[in-house]
């Protein structure tokens, strides 16, 4: 889905390294974007969340308004035009932090007067994501479960943006990755 230039952006950065591949190859795509295009960055290991707690069936199923970093994510999720999930491929699929902050998404659905689904409906969701194989499609269950995510809450998918990089630094190398960021957002 394209982009106007007074568009938000939000990077949710969900590796376990700081400045690891997947989030050196989202800066590098993010640096395209118009200059009028906000742009916000949280890092989801600086924003831990406690493990998802299921309550939709206990009770009345209603989830308490968010506090700390969780109504930080809701808040910055609830703003944003578009959606960038940078989650370096583990286990062939995202990061655990940033399956956790799907798992919320749940919640979400049902805090009183937070309207997610309808606030969620027609945002763009993307992802970038470095895999230490060159074959690009063990980064399908990835792609998978965030496009998925996104057609669930009738979100736009903007796509992916992969790269290979198997140790720090490695995503350097990967020019064609490079040279594909410098369009990705498009």
């Amino acid at each position: 889905m394209p982009h106007d230039d007074q568009s938000t952006f939000l990077f949710l950065l969900a590796g376990a390294r700081e400045g690891g591949n997947t989030e050196t190859l989202a800066r590098a795509a993010a640096a395209h974007l118009p200059t009028q295009a906000r742009q916000t960055w949280l890092n989801l290991r600086e924003l831990p969340l406690a493990p998802f707690d299921d309550i939709r069936h206990a009770g009345a199923g209603v989830y308490p308004q968010p506090e700390g970093a969780e109504k930080v994510l809701l808040d910055a999720t609830l703003a944003a035009d578009h959606l960038v999930v940078a989650s370096p491929l583990y286990w062939y699929s995202v990061s655990s932090s940033a399956k956790l902050y799907l798992d919320y998404w749940s919640g979400w659905l049902r805090v009183p007067g937070a309207d997610f689904k309808a606030r969620m409906r027609g945002k763009t969701m993307w992802v970038v994501t470095a895999l230490s194989s060159t074959d690009q499609t063990t980064a399908d269950p990835l792609i998978g479960t965030l496009k998925l995510s996104a057609q669930y809450l009738g979100m736009h998918w903007g796509g992916a943006l992969l790269g290979y990089a198997n140790r720090p630094g490695d995503i350097t190398a990967d020019t064609e990755a490079l040279t594909r960021a410098k369009t990705f957002f498009s």
